[in-house]
């Protein structure tokens, strides 16, 4: 029997009342981090992997921030087979129907509405008198009930409001329709025994508050985002909200693979279960890594690089004796392996499609055709192809599928004699363009080179290099960041040569910039 069979039979047994509907707010909140702004096919691949590994609710982003995030949330929505698909909205009739039109084709969609609680928030952010907001809350609700019958209402700032005044704000939400009620922790603020006698309360004192589900939303500013959510779950809650790799504004959210991970493990002390598939944890976590540029810490939890590795003696004498000793959970539990050499340069593309499907990929015919010529040119470079390899390979190829501008040819010459030069060919809406450049550096000298066919204004506050594999010839990963009035756009490329990496890294942020130019957003509107 296979580790999910085991997990599966186990699930079977537990009780439906100890199940946690995992809420991943990635999409929107993750979004919200400076620099993590994605594009639309980023975002339908995340999406659609955060739906295969059984994530509940998507929370596919802002619909009246942005053209760009009503697209999104519009086209998630048409193609989500199993998550429910949830839209956020302020409290106020344009944002409701704008996220209204935006969920209406998903199978199973949701309008999240909220408004601040707290007498700060209240004073200074909406300048409104505690009576006006209990109103909105009621007619926000309503409204939003028009369009669907799922509908989840936050109190933002809701462990900084007071007591008497959250509870008539909750059953003004309840008594008007609200199925979700959400209690932020949207500071980072509270503690785990406060939080937890806050929902309490909240299930005891609020009439109706039996008939619908309590949530979880707690960033992490003081490191306590998991803890205080795991709090809450114990008082009562049976949603958490929480994104991968933690992502979030400032020090992030609730972790999605520290929560399911500490109930999978600790089924002990923590009854509570989700549904999430775990074994589909590490390629989530690397696939937003690289889509953000927001590299994971070696020491994160469930996920860094460090989280199963033995480096001191007496650690690595007790692994060899028993893996036990020193690992509370096995790699393979959330879906890591050893790297292992499982194609080659005489693979055929039978063999790279079943490769693919194994790991989670379905390509388009087109899109495969694309990666398969790239894998080809990979093993002709590479002595050992790895699983990583071709993740980072594919990934990189879907986030350049729809560019407008593309790298041609690339030659360098660098050394220490100087000058270092570029000499670049870019395909732009397709018509070819060659330009040579000099710089401080072969990675300047290539910029400067695509600047001078791509003007731009744009500012460079990121240039990261990370190899894929281990050995000299493995491939680069590169994370370029841009920022040009206001708008923060960030590009990857891999490839086993680490300029031409740069090269496509570079050209895939001013690809991103492009499309952030054809569209208007209306400002900040951060929210939970």
């Amino acid at each position: 029997m296979t580790s999910k069979e085991k997990s599966n039979k186990s699930r079977t047994r537990r009780n439906d009342a100890d199940r946690v509907v995992i809420f991943d707010t990635t999409l929107r909140d993750g979004e919200q981090s400076p620099g993590a702004s994605m594009t639309l096919g980023e975002k339908l691949q995340i999406a659609e992997l955060l739906d295969q590994m059984g994530v509940d609710i998507i929370e596919a982003g802002f619909p009246i921030a942005s053209n760009g995030d009503f697209e999104a949330v519009s086209e998630i929505a048409k193609i989500a087979k199993n998550a429910v698909i949830a839209g956020l909205a302020r409290a106020g009739n344009k944002d409701i129907d704008r996220a209204g039109d935006a969920v209406k084709h998903a199978r199973r969609p949701r309008i999240h509405t909220f408004i601040s609680t707290s007498p700060v928030h209240m004073k200074y952010k909406l300048q409104m008198e505690p009576g006006a907001v209990l109103d909105a809350v009621s007619a926000s609700v309503r409204h939003a009930r028009g369009y669907t019958d799922d509908v989840e209402w936050s109190a933002e700032d809701a462990t900084r409001t007071e007591h008497d005044f959250l509870c008539r704000c909750v059953e003004a939400a309840i008594k008007a329709g609200a199925t979700t009620i959400n209690i932020p922790d949207t500071v980072g603020y509270t503690v785990p025994d406060e939080y937890y006698d806050l929902i309490a309360m909240l299930i005891e004192k609020v009439p109706g508050a039996g008939d619908v589900v309590f949530s979880t939303h707690c960033h992490n500013d003081l490191g306590l985002a998991v803890a205080n959510s795991l709090a809450g779950v114990r008082a009562g809650a049976r949603q958490i909200e929480c994104t991968i790799n933690g992502l979030g504004e400032r020090a992030g959210n609730a972790a999605l693979e520290e929560v399911v991970m500490a109930m999978n493990v600790r089924s002990d002390a923590i009854p509570n279960w989700t549904g999430i598939n775990a074994e589909m944890i590490t390629r989530a976590s690397k696939l937003v890594s690289g889509v953000t540029a927001f590299p994971v810490q070696y020491n994160k939890a469930i996920v860094g690089k460090n989280a199963f590795a033995h480096e001191a003696g007496i650690h690595q004498d007790g692994m060899l004796k028993n893996t036990q000793t020193y690992e509370i959970m096995t790699p393979e539990s959330i879906g890591l392996k050893e790297s292992s050499l499982v194609m080659g340069k005489h693979s055929g593309r039978h063999a790279f499609r079943e490769k693919l499907s194994e790991m989670g990929y379905e390509l388009g015919k087109n899109a495969l055709e694309d990666a398969f010529v790239r894998f080809k040119d990979l093993a002709d470079k590479k002595k050992h192809v790895y699983d990583e390899d071709i993740e980072a390979l594919v990934d990189d190829e879907m986030a350049s599928a729809d560019d407008h501008i593309k790298v041609v040819a690339l030659t360098v010459i660098a050394g220490t004699g100087g000058p270092q030069k570029a000499t670049i060919t870019l395909d732009v809406e397709g018509t070819h363009h060659t330009r040579e450049a000099s710089g401080d550096g072969p990675v300047d000298a290539i910029f400067n080179a695509i600047k001078s066919i791509v003007p731009h204004e744009a500012r460079l506050p990121l240039y990261q290099v990370h190899a894929v594999t281990e050995g000299t010839d493995a491939q680069a990963e590169v994370s370029v960041r841009l920022e040009e009035a206001g708008k923060t756009v960030t590009g990857r490329g891999a490839d086993t040569d680490t300029m031409v990496a740069s090269a496509r890294a570079y050209v895939s942020a001013l690809n991103k910039l492009q499309v952030k130019r054809e569209k208007t957003a209306p400002g900040s509107m951060l929210a939970s």
